[in-house]
């Protein structure tokens, strides 16, 4: 039951090239930064990322991008990263752009086994229609572009069949985790890593305080153990490191 591993570079030492990782955090808060710093020392390379955005500034998702490690993004927006808007428009990444709340939901689902649901988010659009861009040609021309969705009614109202996400790894970062791998995040540090967490196969969570088990509340829990497979303890440097995306004073 001690899911405690010494390292995060042992805790992604068999993640290997081309494999799907969802990954947690939003912006700059509760990105698993160490296991991606990990990742990015092994080599690992043509990564399908599956995370709400692709790293900011230096950070997160944004050091695997820039090195060129990641194949393929789904996500839900890009933001203010402008690597991952000149390759996508470069037609060097395939990025599938769908609404924030379905890739929430679908994270979700992949995790609690189920393959796929209607939503009313994107009808009536590309979302439903097909014809969004996945991969660009490098030209201003489409190389790819998404598929049609079934569209269905129910009572009067259409929705879009979306597929559920499963992926071969899963990397999130917590605030407090025991050896059991039960999870609590810290305020909005939850945004996307309990969907990340259960939709992966083999989840790797880096806490930033590692108790014994008993010691959560299990009325506190957010992930329970049974979705996390490794846990790497934080040094109380890399707990502290925590970058803010806009500094503002006064």
């Amino acid at each position: 039951m001690d899911k405690v591993v010494a390292t995060a570079a042992e805790a992604v030492a068999d993640v290997p090239d081309g494999v799907s990782l969802a990954v947690g955090g939003f912006g700059l808060s509760g990105v698993p930064n160490v296991l991606i710093k990990a990742l990015y020392e092994r080599g690992v390379r043509d990564l399908a990322v599956v995370s709400n955005n692709c790293g900011a500034m230096d950070s997160g998702l944004a050091v695997l991008l820039a090195a060129g490690r990641i194949a393929r993004v789904t996500g839900s927006y890009i933001g203010a990263n402008k690597e991952f808007a000149r390759q996508y428009l470069a037609g060097e990444l395939e990025v599938e752009l769908i609404p924030q709340g379905t890739l929430a939901e679908r994270l979700r689902a992949g995790g609690c086994g189920i393959p796929a649901f209607f939503t009313p988010a994107g009808v009536g659009t590309q979302v439903a229609d097909g014809g969004l861009p996945w991969r660009y040609d490098g030209r201003g021309g489409v190389a790819l572009a998404s598929p049609p969705k079934e569209v269905r009614e129910f009572d009067g109202v259409a929705y879009v069949l979306e597929h559920a996400i499963r992926t071969d790894y899963a990397l999130v970062r917590a605030a407090k985790g025991d050896r059991h791998g039960n999870l609590v995040f810290n305020k909005s540090a939850r945004n996307f890593n309990p969907l990340a967490a259960m939709a992966g196969k083999v989840t790797v969570a880096e806490v930033e305080e590692l108790v014994e088990p008993g010691e959560i509340d299990p009325d506190e829990v957010h992930v329970p153990g049974i979705f996390v497979q490794r846990v790497v303890a934080l040094t109380p440097a890399q707990a502290a490191d925590k970058g803010i995306e806009k500094r503002t004073t006064r």
